[in-house]
């Protein structure tokens, strides 16, 4: 196999499949990319057996092939290469070679017909999509998605239609987001009982969505999702088993509202938080009149207070918070002001844009 291509754009298709690579693995070639010559093209592709990428760039063919070699060292190599042009070669036993101006380059792979195929992909059911809405949804509820791993039916997205809606819910078991829009009627789900989107392939998908041209379709189907812009194309294996019931979860008697500037609760709680508990960072919230007091302390450090202006008029609440939680919400959410409903000190509490219902997050208190 032989081509030459443009630095920048080599760069740009290893670039994209580097979060899918996996650092550790059972199989060495789950290590490597994938690349392909043909038709005065290569195509890129890599995979972890959850997640597959595939990506395309113009080159210079001048001999047809494919190789393996190992993803983040070809990333590197290519990045510090002194030229824009790039000469690309395979020879025998699997060594490649990389030349550009006067450096070279000579790295082992392994053969490409040991590599994980593709997953086939059924283009009807790519549907276009609104890239703003999707990235919207991920962007509310992606904090809130499980990292622990013995609890697989967490470490996802649920991702349900009905007829005039689409909802993304993503929940850790301490605290719980859900987005819904209303505009969903492009998103391609058929499954009532909605699909569970794993945490890495849909983070894969955002990255692709913050690429401004292009048009962006997806499908899904029962066992997988695919997104494809121009040449990339992701498919994602979906989750199985049953997601939480989340409807149980929002409270529906919250009848003290607390409406705050997003802005100075959220410098107000990152500056309070600074002396919390490292890995708690468990702040207490002091509702009274028209007064909200946060306040934590650590026994080997110190102590902070901050009082932050509310629209308030009920009786005296003292509860106490995750302050990160509270933290992940307020960053992402885009309205100046936010309404916290409460009902006492044990229940949990429920943030919401204040004048709206399309996003609901709910966090469980803590004891401090």
């Amino acid at each position: 196999m032989k081509f030459t291509i443009d630095k920048g754009n080599f760069i740009k298709v290893l670039q994209r499949i580097q979060g899918i690579v996996e650092k550790r693995n059972t199989m060495p070639i789950l290590a490597n990319v994938l690349i392909e010559a043909n038709n005065n093209r290569i195509n890129i592709m890599a995979t972890d057996l959850e997640v597959f990428i595939k990506d395309s760039a113009l080159a210079q063919v001048s001999e047809n092939g494919s190789i393996t070699i190992n993803a983040r060292k070809v990333f590197e190599i290519v990045k510090e290469l002194p030229s824009d042009t790039i000469d690309f070669s395979t020879g025998k036993d699997d060594k490649v070679s990389l030349k550009a101006g006067k450096a070279k380059f000579n790295i082992m792979g392994l053969p490409s017909k040991d590599f994980p195929a593709f997953p086939a992909i059924d283009e009807s059911r790519l549907q276009t999509i609104e890239s703003d809405i999707l990235k919207d949804m991920i962007d509310k509820t992606s904090f809130a998605v499980s990292t622990d791993e013995t609890r697989y039916n967490i470490n996802g997205f649920l991702l349900e239609k009905d007829d005039t809606t689409i909802r993304m819910v993503a929940t850790d078991g301490h605290r719980l987001a859900l987005i819904e829009k209303k505009d969903g009627k492009n998103m391609p789900t058929e499954e009532k009982e909605g699909v569970l989107l794993p945490r890495k392939g849909v983070m894969e998908m955002r990255k692709l969505l913050d690429e401004k041209e292009g048009n962006f379709q997806l499908g899904i189907s029962q066992k997988s999702a695919i997104m494809k812009k121009d040449n990339a194309v992701i498919s994602v294996r979906l989750l199985e088993g049953e997601f939480p019931d989340y409807k149980k979860v929002i409270p529906k008697d919250n009848d003290k509202d607390v409406v705050a500037d997003k802005a100075m609760l959220l410098s107000s709680l990152k500056r309070v938080s600074i002396l919390s508990t490292d890995k708690i960072k468990g702040v207490k919230f002091c509702f009274s009149d028209a007064k909200l007091t946060v306040s934590s302390s650590s026994p080997d450090i110190g102590e902070a207070t901050e009082e932050v202006d509310i629209d308030y008029n009920r009786e005296d609440i003292e509860i106490a918070f995750n302050a990160r939680y509270f933290i992940d919400m307020l960053e992402a959410l885009k309205e100046d002001k936010v309404r916290i409903s409460l009902k006492d000190s044990l229940s949990p509490g429920l943030l919401r844009p204040d004048g709206s219902m399309d996003y609901t997050y709910i966090i469980m208190p803590m004891r401090l």
